[in-house]
């Protein structure tokens, strides 16, 4: 089994309610899975979170594939009253590790590539950080065909924004089922 990153989209940012569900749920007890709470009044800091990261989620999961990992995590966060996962999102600011998960090479191997690019600035001693981009297109031109997104990346957020949508119509089972989608 493998660890995968990602960040999973919610329908809404959490709750006091719901943080306090999600900190006492077994299935998050792990934290393999993390979440930003804003303040209840946000008017009264300085700082302002990004209202974006309020309705995601940090993923860090163990598990034979990166779909398989969504899935996971798409499944538990319906545990928590009122949430659900509507996307995921795979940034281009990798460490080398992520990076390894988006092409099937290790770490070493991509490391040792000659002319690989060069890190992201960063403070010293601090995580390093890549550009995906900069190395799917580094892989290209060595000849590796590197999507722009991870397939099961690209098949799982439009999975869930499909599930998210169809929540809020009325369509027939038959009309599911003629489209190849699942009724139950």
């Amino acid at each position: 089994m493998s660890d995968w990153s990602f960040t999973l989209r919610l329908n809404q940012p959490l709750t006091a309610e719901q943080a306090n569900a999600f900190d006492h749920c077994d299935a998050f007890g792990d934290g393999s899975v993390s979440y930003v709470l804003g303040p209840e009044d946000p008017s009264q800091f300085s700082r302002h979170t990004d209202p974006a990261e309020l309705s995601e989620v940090s993923c860090d999961i163990e598990a034979p594939s990166l779909l398989d990992a969504v899935a996971q995590v798409a499944h538990d966060i319906r545990l928590i009253p009122g949430l659900r996962a509507v996307g995921v999102r795979h940034d281009d600011t990798v460490t080398l590790g992520e990076a390894a998960q988006r092409c099937d090479h290790s770490e070493e191997s991509l490391a040792a590539l000659p002319g690989f690019p060069e890190p992201l600035p960063g403070l010293p001693g601090a995580t390093v950080f890549y550009s995906w981009r900069e190395i799917a297109e580094h892989l290209r031109g060595l000849g590796d065909t590197i999507p722009e997104t991870p397939r099961e990346l690209a098949v799982a957020d439009q999975a869930l924004r499909l599930a998210h949508e169809l929540e809020s119509l009325d369509v027939a089972p038959g009309t599911l089922r003629v489209l190849g989608l699942p009724t139950a």
